[in-house]
């Protein structure tokens, strides 16, 4: 099997994966405290560097969540996904905002072959979308033919160290704790009965690709002090341990070493 299949099929079993998920996506995430905290964090370094009234090109869109918040602050999203039961999902939540909502199925790596070429004021991805693919190079320079000059691109990508991930070490969760570890060739993840791969990118490998035209604009590590999501129900057990991880995050999450520590990181960019 050739390496283009492969990646083909990767991202057919993640479509599938994520199809399966979206009648249930937003029942099983939208009471979740930290990912409440995720996505302000995420939208609020978002919205500083948007100008008013942008037009937002959005990978992974999933079920609509960002695309609402955004139109509902005033700007233009074109939500697309390679999960088409994800975009059905968000053509139904997103009917009242159907003037400032667009979708499109597509998947990153075919960014060439959207109908909506834009060009667009910014670039957004969140929540690990861009780690479904090993081929995030190919994906990051085909940027640039969908952005106005001076365009920005923000992406929330998955690292290859996360510092809570490995202290579950001391708690014998060996997998977990190692899994980011010497997985150069991606990781398998497995979602509704789906498996598929999952590679980790660090910060390094997306001011690399950008650097000929691209500044960075900023970077801040996610879920650094305060743990990951999957940690069940940690900010309801522990209120006050929880509170005082999230004032001491938002004060050095664009610190080092904390912003290259995080379960995520945001980076924004801005197009020379």
């Amino acid at each position: 099997m050739t390496n283009i299949s492969i990646i083909h099929n990767n991202e057919t079993d993640a479509s599938t994966a994520f199809t399966r998920q979206s009648v249930v996506f937003d029942e099983i995430y939208s009471g979740n405290t930290i990912i409440n905290y995720k996505r302000t964090r995420v939208r609020q370094h978002v919205l500083q560097h948007l100008a008013p009234d942008s037009s937002i090109l959005e990978l992974n869109s999933g079920t609509g969540e960002d695309a609402i918040f955004f139109a509902k602050a005033g700007h233009r999203v074109h939500a697309t996904d390679i999960s088409t039961g994800m975009q059905q999902v968000l053509q139904q939540k997103s009917a009242p905002y159907r003037d400032r909502i667009s979708f499109e199925t597509c998947s990153f790596t075919q960014l060439d072959q959207l109908q909506n070429q834009g060009p667009f004021d910014h670039i957004f991805s969140n929540f690990g979308g861009l780690n479904c693919t090993g081929e995030l190079e190919k994906v990051l320079l085909s940027f640039d033919a969908l952005l106005k000059p001076g365009g920005k691109v923000t992406l929330v990508i998955i690292p290859g160290f996360c510092l809570w991930e490995t202290l579950l070490v001391f708690k014998g969760k060996f997998k977990t704790a190692f899994r980011r570890f010497f997985s150069s060739k991606g990781r398998t993840a497995h979602i509704e009965g789906t498996y598929f791969k999952c590679y980790y990118y660090n910060p390094s490998f997306i001011t690399n690709t950008l650097q000929q035209s691209y500044r960075v604009l900023g970077l801040e590590g996610l879920c650094t002090l305060v743990p990951p999501s999957y940690i069940e129900d940690f900010a309801e057990k522990h209120p006050r341990a929880y509170n005082f991880l999230k004032n001491k995050e938002d004060k050095w999450k664009d610190k080092w070493p904390w912003k290259y520590m995080g379960d995520y990181f945001i980076i924004s960019l801005e197009k020379k």
